[in-house]
């Protein structure tokens, strides 16, 4: 089967697109014909060796994948070949064929487009995960998200929306924010790119506050990291909930006085352990999450498709952060 491959160490230029042997399914887990994948962030760093887990190489990038299930482990119970599926891999997404557990799949519903079925588990999970477990909002409440536009941040607006709160967008462009309140955020910030200086930190906090009103954003999405954390905490309500989520303008540098001052909470969220430590709350939460999508509360952006030739520059453009909404990798 054809594949993209990660055969050393590097960026999106390395990948070569190759032919493996297509793999066999353990007991507890099943095959995939794989028809879309979706391009995460983390794509950007396994194939650098800079993500938390280093598969042995060759091995291909892609953590979470639609398609039709081909081959059955004998101890799985209640998938069936041919069944339509989203499916958490880790890695090996982008190729022809994948093999995964079959508690991490989850069935398409009915009419649901593979693009956006691959599009949908990684983001919307994440964010579902952050603004439901990890920062407790509840409606009424002020919520700003910090790389509004991107994958998760964007699925943060949709769900912030859907749960009934007040969303502010920040992103990088003003095309960027316009996208964020399309989707449904009630007011755009457009904040500079590049490093932030002192003086750039404290206008950009003058903003922040402005835009969440005097008493603050009680749940802050910080999908950015950088010199923004420091400035969009500065815009927190007291006993907010500050949510480390990623950083791909760097990790932050964090005065922890303002912890103190504002008696705030700054709160990690690693959605891909809770999957593995509580996977009866996270199956809840994806339920609730395909509720929200057939009542037409949360609907996938995707902005481009690649082929899978070309699935090296999908990984490209989510690294350089030109990427809006979802990349997705069209394969069969």
């Amino acid at each position: 089967m054809k594949a993209i491959l990660s055969q050393s160490a590097g960026g999106p230029e390395t990948l070569i697109l190759g032919d493996i042997t297509a793999p066999e399914p353990a007991s507890d887990e099943v095959r995939v014909r794989v028809h879309a994948c979706g391009v995460n962030y983390p794509d950007t760093l396994i194939i650098q060796d800079k993500y938390q887990f280093k598969p042995d190489r060759p091995f291909s990038p892609g953590g979470e994948v639609a398609g039709e299930i081909d081959a059955i482990g004998s101890d799985v119970q209640d998938l069936r070949v041919g069944d339509n599926v989203i499916a958490l891999v880790g890695w090996g997404g982008m190729a022809e064929k994948v093999v995964t557990k079959a508690t991490k799949c989850l069935p398409m519903p009915a009419g649901m487009p593979f693009d956006e079925a691959a599009a949908f588990i990684f983001t919307y999970g994440t964010s579902y995960y952050a603004l439901k477990q990890r920062g407790a909002l509840q409606s009424g409440q002020t919520l700003l998200v910090l790389g509004a536009a991107g994958g998760v941040g964007l699925a943060a607006v949709e769900l912030g929306v859907a749960m009934g709160a007040n969303v502010v967008a920040a992103a990088s462009t003003q095309a960027k924010a316009d996208l964020a309140i399309e989707h449904g955020a009630n007011s755009g910030i457009v904040y500079p790119v590049g490093p932030i200086d002192k003086a750039s930190a404290k206008k950009l906090a003058a903003e922040f506050k402005k835009a969440t009103g005097s008493a603050g954003a009680n749940v802050i999405y910080d999908a950015v990291g950088g010199g923004y954390a420091e400035a969009a905490l500065r815009a927190i309500a007291w006993e907010g909930r500050f949510l480390v989520v990623g950083f791909p303008a760097g990790i932050p540098n964090i005065p922890l006085n303002l912890a103190l001052l504002k008696g705030c909470q700054i709160v990690g969220v690693f959605w891909g352990s809770f999957t593995e430590r509580d996977p009866a709350e996270s199956q809840q939460n994806s339920r609730e999450l395909i509720g929200l999508y057939n009542a037409g509360k949360i609907k996938p952006y995707v902005s481009a498709r690649f082929t899978l030739t070309d699935a090296g520059l999908a990984i490209r453009d989510l690294a350089e952060r030109r990427a809006m909404g979802k990349v997705v990798v069209m394969i069969a």
